[in-house]
């Protein structure tokens, strides 16, 4: 059954509104993923300081010289206990894989 045309204009400038709208979210979803996924990698900054570069001798591991794939097989190992440590074993417990995958592809990535 066809509508008449005024429900059709009025169905059109709505879906155009509603799409207007919706097209922002997409965006600000984006962004809210982008700075989560910033935060999880910036709670490291404590210890290791900022972008992994740390203070010599400080007492931490530098990891500004960590690839990706090599930071996320470390904080697993931490995870699960295959590797010791003092207060790591504990951070990596707190993290989901999924989170420590982040921080590592933040921290990796940005740091090759």
């Amino acid at each position: 059954m066809r509508k008449p045309p005024k429900q059709a204009a009025l169905l059109g400038a709505l879906m155009l509104t509603l799409g207007q709208w919706s097209a922002p979210s997409y965006g600000q979803h984006s962004d809210a993923l982008e700075l989560y996924q910033a935060s999880l990698a910036a709670t490291c900054a404590n210890c290791h300081g900022t972008a992994g570069h740390g203070v010599q001798h400080g007492g931490m591991p530098l990891i500004n010289n960590m690839r990706s794939d090599q930071m996320l097989t470390i904080l697993l190992e931490y995870k699960t206990g295959a590797r010791s440590g003092t207060i790591m074993p504990q951070l990596c417990k707190g993290y989901t894989d999924e989170q420590l995958a982040v921080i590592a592809q933040q921290l990796g990535g940005k740091l090759r």
